[in-house]
């Protein structure tokens, strides 16, 4: 029997081009082999059919990819019109041919303004989304059908980007939760002739973009995969930031909450162009400054708290502080 290799202590983000044909966790033990690493996560799953932008966090990095499963994302997909199938997709059965009717940017626009916004979606039957603790996937095999509820995601654009025949090109830019193979069904039935996914590429995931990620075969190259790690803050972009004192690190780091200053809390005013009038509670970046560094380390993310307090939401481990072990590119 071959001996299991020991994962190395790999901190950061890796972005995977996933390829088509290879689920979402091949594809990311794929990325944790090629590094060794003790640990690694994705950050929302695409279908074996779908392409491209797959976060893969690895490391400290894990306890931050719920961050980034919360994060908007933007696909490019094609649509087959006349037919729909089991899955909602090209891996499915077709269920039902119906004549497409004469295909118009006019008519296809119309059909789209009424998915633009706030829209309740049934989510497909074939979906990890579980029932009873059962994944509806496993309950669809079984030939059992399912009411499911529909649920309110929003779909900040919506944008027709070719017509050819009786194929749609759409870019779709939406909230976590969001079934473009939903979508496309809708769609379909809007315009009277039923329609399924036959191509899926995310091109967005938060602060990430297709164009900065890399193929397997790419990481597969040691010089390539070598820099293909970047911070594991790096997802948190958006997230207001605050750099703590050696007190307050060590206090952060014990899991004890802290106050801030009123010179930390007009930096960070400073910083994010804050209103004077603050939510009862958000989240914050935490960061130490180490001596002989040439940027600060990331400690974790906070609460705050009104009276500027903060209390530690998720936290690196602190042996990583200590040894200043962190992955930095």
């Amino acid at each position: 029997m071959a001996r299991k290799r020991k994962g190395l202590s790999i901190n950061g983000i890796v972005l995977l081009d996933k390829p088509k044909g290879l689920s979402s966790n091949q594809a990311l033990q794929k990325v944790r082999w090629l590094y060794t690493a003790k640990k690694a996560g994705h950050t929302g799953a695409l279908d074996p059919l779908a392409t491209g932008l797959l976060p893969v966090c690895l490391g400290e990095a894990t306890k931050f990819s719920q961050f980034l499963l919360d994060a908007d994302k933007s696909y490019i997909t094609r649509a087959k019109l006349g037919e729909t199938t089991t899955t909602e997709d090209a891996e499915g059965e077709v269920t039902e041919t119906r004549p497409v009717p004469e295909i118009t940017e006019m008519l296809v626009e119309q059909a789209l303004s009424e998915f633009r916004g706030p829209i309740d979606q049934v989510p497909p039957m074939y979906s990890a989304l579980k029932r009873d603790g059962q994944p509806l996937y496993k309950l669809a095999r079984q030939g059992k059908i399912i009411e499911i509820d529909p649920r309110r995601v929003t779909i900040k654009s919506l944008t027709l980007l070719k017509i050819d025949g009786d194929y749609l090109e759409l870019e779709v830019s939406c909230t976590k939760g969001t079934y473009i193979r939903s979508l496309v069904r809708d769609i379909g039935e809007a315009l009277g002739c039923g329609a399924h996914v036959v191509e899926l590429r995310r091109t967005v995931t938060g602060p990430f973009d297709i164009a900065d990620a890399l193929t397997i075969e790419q990481l597969e190259s040691s010089e390539l995969r070598d820099g293909a790690i970047i911070d594991s803050d790096t997802g948190l972009d958006g997230m207001k930031a605050v750099m703590l004192d050696e007190l307050q690190t060590n206090r952060i780091l014990l899991g004890q909450q802290v106050n801030l200053t009123k010179e930390q809390v007009e930096r960070i005013e400073v910083d994010s162009n804050l209103e004077d009038k603050k939510p009862t509670q958000e989240l914050l970046r935490l960061y130490n400054t180490q001596s002989g560094k040439s940027k600060p380390f990331f400690l974790g993310v906070a609460n705050w708290l009104p009276g500027h307090i903060v209390q530690p939401k998720r936290l690196v481990n602190m042996a990583e502080f200590e040894s200043e072990t962190q992955v930095q590119v």
